[in-house]
């Protein structure tokens, strides 16, 4: 893991672009806009092979705001305020804070891993476990992201992702990213 001297000295390289603070040896991810709501689907079924289906479960995203309820049970994405790139030696860890999970708010739900090439605005998952609606401010910290240089042979022409790292665009694009088809249907 990097610590704070060190992502310092990679920012003044240009070996990665964070606006954002640092807080100990992590960047401290703060919470922007878009959010990106999920809403009932109009069927009982969402088909994760078909990109429409998967589009079913997303209402409008919300851009200009300043707090949001986020009630028990649901789930809300969150782009990060500050956009982020990492170069090809560098991959991060997304890591909620501590604080959060005691009052039930999961922050990042899935894989938490930043790849080398990443650049944009990165997303949370953020899920409301606890048994109270939790008030979100524009601006609060809400996760951390871990720094940590690659090892090995590798190659310095990374491209970032084709679907994700758009601020304005936080929905699942999984059946864009894995078309259906032999092997797995």
């Amino acid at each position: 893991m990097l610590s704070a001297k060190s992502i310092t000295w990679l920012i003044n390289q240009d070996a990665l672009d964070w606006p954002g603070q640092l807080r100990d040896d992590a960047l401290l991810l703060t919470l922007g806009s878009p959010l990106q709501p999920l809403v009932v689907p109009r069927t009982s079924v969402i088909d994760l092979a078909e990109q429409s289906s998967i589009e079913d479960l997303y209402g409008e995203p919300v851009a200009d705001w300043r707090t949001h309820d986020l009630m028990p049970g649901e789930m809300l994405l969150g782009a990060v305020e500050e956009p982020l790139r990492l170069g090809a030696g560098l991959m991060g860890m997304i890591g909620g804070l501590s604080h959060l999970a005691r009052v039930g708010l999961a922050v990042h739900v899935t894989s938490p891993f930043v790849l080398p090439g990443w650049n944009g605005h990165l997303a949370l998952e953020l899920v409301n476990a606890g048994p109270a609606t939790l008030r979100l401010h524009h601006g609060m910290p809400l996760a951390r992201l871990l720094l940590f240089a690659l090892e090995g042979p590798r190659t310095d022409d990374v491209s970032s992702h084709p679907f994700y790292g758009r601020g304005a665009d936080l929905k699942s694009r999984y059946a864009d990213e894995f078309p259906a088809g032999p092997p797995w249907r």
